[in-house]
């Protein structure tokens, strides 16, 4: 099954109950769960789109590739006010 290795607790959401589900492929698991963070922040934000475009899935095959992956993950939000895909930088 899919682990969530985020040390942000998810967004309450009826759709959490599907993340947990084994019968379900990862592609569903993942379109549910993108699908129930779109409804959330497009209820209670002034943000449309929410997911960014052209990402690409990786296999986390061993220990040293997680510990890289979830430092990315710490530390990639602090580079969200340089990020080129933010429209809110300032330029």
């Amino acid at each position: 099954g899919a682990k969530n290795f985020s040390p942000l607790p998810p967004p309450p959401s009826r759709h959490s109950q599907s993340f947990r589900s084994p019968s379900k492929t990862v592609g569903s698991i993942v379109r549910g769960f993108k699908i129930g963070v779109t409804k959330w922040f497009r209820a209670k934000t002034d943000v449309y789109a929410v997911w960014q475009r052209n990402y690409y899935d990786h296999i986390v095959r061993d220990e040293p590739s997680l510990h890289r992956i979830r430092q990315y993950i710490v530390d990639n939000p602090m580079k969200w006010a340089i990020d080129h895909e933010n429209p809110g930088r300032g330029e």
